[in-house]
This record gives structure tokens, C-alpha cells and sequence, in this order.
């Protein structure tokens, strides 16, 4: 019997969910430590967050600091966040999800018929796409274990229509917006291809890190899109409707957009993008001291890592160990590397994380960054500056 495109994508959808819906084992633990191990403060701390960050959405007193990184797992309360409009406080006996649009069978899903749904849950290190745009804005990111069900069997009953290709995901979050001289109020919505939409890792979560979600990450329920950035994992999920056209609303086509300047010949190109799927990266969290020796500790996430490799001042590059997190597939991992032959004085440390297709982490001179006209999706090599007694 033949099969259309369509079928063929939401029977392989329903397929690998049904494989993914085995709960990962995930277990907090702490960057590597040893007694009597002291940090060594980098020079060039970030600055503090301005006291009125402009445009700028995220909760300046919720940034990781990552010298004070010590669990894989980041507690809820001191997770990250990012608004755009208002923090709606919704009721759950108020609230249900609507699945609409190109649909042959529309319908709404209560939060329990949700959780009657097989249980699954997905480590994913969440990163704010401004992480590092802004010269104070270096701890837009956290790890969390996310639980809910599975969002492609949601879309495969609903009967997906032949010319559906894009899924809206609107928030309970709304506010105004001028458009063309209209003044209107809008939900915050994000969209994908079809095709995204029924990756089998995507989640509708109603837990984090095996409790409710709060309310400022996004409860009753929220979108969780292990690989992409944060702008896509939306909260206070409130309707998913399929259009037969691409999605343009604010946050897909006008704000979180990048605007890069590139060379082609003796013709200066403008080109813009969407903020979409996570970019390869890596930082150096701390160096630490204990006794005579000194290590250097760090994180890497964004893509399946192969390997992270940091160099000291002007050196070789060095192949670092991965340790916690080396197994799961979205979260970050941590990694360290013994600094043989350290020696006082004040040194430059940066690392590059390589993932398994073989992209680099570039340097801040790569012409993707260098033109890069927007602090959206800021993933060069962040070079820190050390100082030895």
C-alpha cells in the first residue's frame, strides 16, 4: 500500500515516540570537586546588570554565576527566566489546551488527561539566545529534568490535514503591540515546520525537576523542545494550531531575528534568520587550586559534543576530560582538565567545544560572528583571564 509524505511523517512521529517514552535516569551531581580545593577568581567578572535593562526580557537576578557552579541539575529557584509580556497566574480548573487549526479532529486536553499519558522525561539545558550578547548577561542558561508527555501522538490524533505544514504554540502571555499603525493585544506564539513539530523528543512538560512547574516557568504547562533555544520552549501553553503558511509572528520574524553582514566579492549581503536550534558551545566555569595543583572546570552544550579542548595563553590546544552528563544527548556536559606545569602570573584560558558532525565552537573573529549585528545567538570562545599567586 502506498503512503503519502504526510503519513509517513506522523506513523514515524508516533513510531520513535512510542521508543522514546522510557524515563531517562538522571542523578544531580556537582562539577568535580576534591577537599580542600580553593577557586581562583577570574579577572574579568562580568559587570552588574544595568538596574533598568531596557529591552532586554531576562530576570537579571536569576543569571547563573558560573564560579558558583556546583550541580548538574540547576534548582528550580534559581533557574533562569525570561518574560515578554505579562506573567499570567492561571488556575488549573480554568485552564485547558486547545489542538485546532488544520485538524480533522479538534479538540482540548485538561492537564490530567495530559498526566494520564505516558510519563516521560528528557535532561535539557535550557539557554536563553541573548546568553552572552550583552557584556553582563553571561548566566542566561540552566539544566533541568523535564517531564510530561510526548507532543506527537497529541498532534497525530488530532488527524493531521494534507496542507497543514507549520505549528503555532501560543502563551496565555499577552500584550500590546503596534502593527502598521494597528494597536492590538497578541499572545506571545512561536511555530515550527510540521516536520519539527513531530520530532519525538519534543514535550508538553507540566513538571521540572520532579515538581509542578512555578508560575514564572510557565504552569500549568509548557513547551520543551530539547536542542533549541529558549525562545521556542513556550510557556503557559494555552492552544497549538497547524496553518497551511509560514508563521510570522513578532517573535519569529521581527524580535529574536539575526542580522549578520557578509562578504560575498567586492557585495556586502544582509541576512536575517530566526533564533531556532541551539549552536555548539562552551565556557570555562572556574580554575581551582588544591595544594600545588590547579584545574580548569567548564560546561559544554548545544549539540552532541564530541570533545571540548581548551588552550592556556598562546599553547596548544588540549583535549579535556567529559565527565557528568556525557550520556544524555541535550543536556550540558562538564568537563576539566589538570593544568600541568601552571606557573604565577596572569594567563588567558579558553576552551572550544567540537560536536559529533565535527562543527568547531568558532572564535569571536569567525566572520559568522564578527558580522553578526545582533546579540542573538552569541556562541564564540569566551577567553577568561587568570591570575596565579
Amino acid at each position: 500500500m502506498k503512503i503519502t509524505r504526510r503519513e509517513a511523517l506522523v506513523r514515524g512521529g508516533a513510531a520513535a515516540s512510542a521508543l522514546a517514552l522510557s524515563q531517562a535516569s538522571v542523578v544531580a551531581a556537582a562539577l568535580p570537586a576534591f577537599q580542600g580545593e580553593e577557586v581562583i577568581p577570574f579577572l574579568d567578572q562580568p559587570p552588574a546588570p544595568p538596574a533598568a535593562p531596557g529591552p532586554w526580557p531576562l530576570d537579571q537576578f536569576s543569571l547563573l554565576d558560573w564560579q558558583n557552579l556546583s550541580s548538574w541539575i540547576t534548582p528550580n529557584e534559581g533557574f533562569f527566566r525570561v518574560g515578554h509580556y505579562d506573567k499570567p497566574v492561571i488556575a488549573e480548573s480554568d485552564w485547558k489546551l486547545e489542538v485546532t487549526g488544520l485538524v480533522r479532529n479538534p479538540g482540548g486536553y485538561r492537564l490530567s488527561d495530559l498526566k494520564a499519558m505516558p510519563r516521560r522525561d528528557v535532561a535539557f539545558t535550557l539557554e536563553c539566545s541573548g546568553n552572552h550578547g550583552f557584556p553582563w548577561a553571561w548566566g542566561g542558561i540552566g539544566n533541568a529534568k523535564w517531564t510530561g508527555c510526548a507532543l506527537a501522538p497529541i498532534l497525530e490524533r488530532a488527524g493531521l490535514l494534507q496542507n497543514g505544514i507549520e505549528v503555532v504554540f501560543y502563551g496565555s502571555d499577552a500584550g500590546d503591540e503596534e502593527v502598521r499603525g494597528n494597536k492590538i493585544q497578541m499572545n506571545f506564539a512561536r511555530s515550527m515546520s510540521l516536520e519539527d513539530a513531530m520530532s519525538p523528543e519534543n514535550l508538553l512538560c507540566y513538571e521540572m525537576n520532579g515538581v509542578p512547574l512555578a508560575v514564572h516557568h510557565g504552569f500549568p504547562l509548557r513547551l520543551i523542545v530539547p536542542g533549541w533555544y529558549g525562545i521556542a520552549n513556550v510557556k503557559w501553553l494555552k492552544r497549538i494550531e497547524v496553518i497551511d503558511t509560514r508563521f510570522m509572528g513578532r517573535f519569529m520574524a521581527k524580535d529574536y531575528v539575526t542580522l549578520r553582514e557578509e562578504k560575498r566579492g567586492a557585495e556586502t549581503v544582509w541576512n536575517m534568520t530566526s533564533i531556532g536550534r541551539a549552536l555548539v558551545k562552551s565556557v570555562t566555569a572556574k580554575v581551582t587550586r588544591q595544594g600545588s595543583g590547579y584545574r580548569i572546570h567548564g560546561a559544554a552544550w548545544g549539540a552532541p559534543i564530541d570533545r571540548v579542548e581548551v588552550r592556556i595563553d598562546d599553547g596548544d590546544w588540549r583535549r579535556a576530560t567529559i565527565g557528568e552528563g556525557k550520556n544524555e544527548a541535550y543536556a550540558w556536559k562538564f568537563w576539566d582538565l589538570d593544568w600541568a606545569g601552571a606557573a604565577p602570573g596572569e594567563h588567558t584560558v579558553v576552551s572550544r567545544a567540537i560536536d559529533t558532525s565535527g562543527r568547531i565552537q568558532p572564535a569571536m573573529d569567525d566572520p559568522m560572528l564578527a558580522g553578526k549585528k545582533t546579540y542573538w545567538e552569541s556562541n564564540g570562545q569566551l577567553t577568561r583571564r587568570i591570575r596565579l599567586g
